[in-house]
């Protein structure tokens, strides 16, 4: 069957490389793609939704895969069903979990779904006013799509409230920051777990942890994703449990409620508060980097994981996971997260050892290609993605494997996985 994939980053290029090893996948395209994924698949450079979906209907594409959250806030996938096409990702209706951080917490609150206690308002007075009940740090949130950055964990309540005010006047992140959430700060450790779902059923994948801040030891400001690991062993069975009659079963059936069920991934975000699990945040796609570690992860078919999620058939369908463990770590330009990058060539030193070409591999992202050369051309640029039978194992891999890559002002973090190596 052939499978169009939407998007042009590490993420779709890991979904691809996925799929590329599966026997009932006959031809891979990429909308747009990036600069490596045309040795996986054809890349296609149509923006339009709607003629993006006469492409699908006119090239035979079995299964749309839609992997950044954009395209399904603005609502590709009803789109693409509209014209009979079978399409995996939230209508645009259950992509409100994603698209307005407001939308999520009321439904969080409706459906009695654990998480920070918090305000929302487009009022800087009742914002403030809620400041002043809360101790730093505090977390200040803007309503819409800021790609993963419209977050701002204040050290002080006078930092807060600037937050607030730059969001409310539109300074910080335009429209997407004239509504904001106001929280109290979670203190515990965060995990990332993924669930893929059909509207009525669900299957969880392996929990992962992201590691967003910048520099070693958690340091510096937030980004997209530095680097991650799964499965962690932060979780125990207990936290898998609650995560299923806590999250859930009331997400589902609430989501049905407000007739919108959820099919594609549900990327629940969690804040582990002694032993107590808390929903930060709702994502309506594979988070970026834990895509890249999960993805080799699956031993079974991928292909039908996405294709049974589309046709309201998981049910029927038994996911193998590898019990290895996968970590991956972040490549990013010279200037990432504060301003672009002039382009730089990699280079790709010959892999020689067998251990490295069996249980590590490169996922390009922010890459272009020119005469056949691939460039560098600013944000996260690529990914090590490395596996093995211990944690240390599977992270020396990555970072091995990214050592045969190069280019100028290369920046990695040094200290993925760390928690779980202390």
């Amino acid at each position: 069957m052939n499978v169009l994939i939407i998007g042009s980053g590490g993420r779709e290029y890991s979904i691809g490389l996925a799929l590329k090893k599966d026997d009932k996948v006959s031809k891979i395209y990429f909308a747009p793609g990036n600069g490596a994924t045309d040795v996986i698949g054809e890349n296609i450079d149509i923006k339009d939704y709607s003629d993006l979906a006469v492409f699908a209907k006119e090239s035979d594409i079995g299964l749309t895969i839609v992997g950044p959250e954009a395209p399904l806030v603005d609502g590709v996938v009803d789109i693409f069903k509209k014209e009979g096409l079978v399409v995996f990702g939230p209508s645009a209706g259950a992509a409100r979990l994603e698209g307005s951080k407001v939308y999520m917490k009321n439904f969080l609150k409706k459906y009695d779904i654990p998480t920070a206690i918090y305000v929302e308002t487009a009022d800087e007075k009742e914002a403030f006013d809620f400041i002043d009940t809360l101790i730093a740090p505090i977390v200040v949130k803007a309503d819409g799509l800021c790609a993963g950055k419209g977050v701002i964990i204040a050290q002080s309540n006078q930092e807060a409230k600037d937050a607030v005010s730059g969001m409310l006047s539109g300074e910080s992140f335009g429209d997407a920051g004239k509504k904001v959430i106001v929280e109290e700060f979670l203190d515990g450790f965060e995990l990332s777990i993924f669930a893929i779902c059909d509207g009525d059923n669900y299957k969880l994948l392996p929990a992962a942890q992201d590691h967003k801040r910048l520099f070693d030891g958690d340091k510096g400001p937030n980004t997209g994703g530095m680097g991650a690991y799964a499965p962690t062993p932060l979780v125990n069975k207990k936290i898998y449990d609650d995560v299923k009659e806590l999250v859930m079963k009331p997400t589902l059936e609430g989501m049905k409620k407000e007739g919108s069920p959820f099919e594609g991934v549900l990327f629940i975000g969690l804040m582990i508060v002694d032993g107590v699990i808390k929903v930060l945040e709702y994502n309506v796609r594979f988070g970026d980097p834990e895509c890249e570690i999960l993805m080799p992860l699956i031993k079974s078919s991928v292909f039908d994981l996405f294709y049974k999620a589309s046709t309201g058939e998981l049910d029927s369908l038994n996911i193998e996971i590898d019990d290895r463990y996968a970590v991956g770590v972040v490549a990013a330009s010279q200037n990432y997260p504060y301003k672009s990058t002039k382009a730089s060539e990699i280079i790709a030193d010959e892999i020689l050892h067998d251990n490295l070409k069996e249980n590590a591999h490169i996922v390009y992202a922010g890459v272009t290609k020119e005469d056949d050369k691939l460039f560098a051309t600013g944000g996260r640029v690529l990914l090590g993605v490395g596996l093995g039978d211990s944690i240390q194992e599977a992270r020396d891999n990555a970072y091995d494997i990214l050592g045969q890559i190069h280019f100028i002002g290369k920046k990695i973090r040094m200290d993925i996985a760390y928690q779980a190596l202390k």
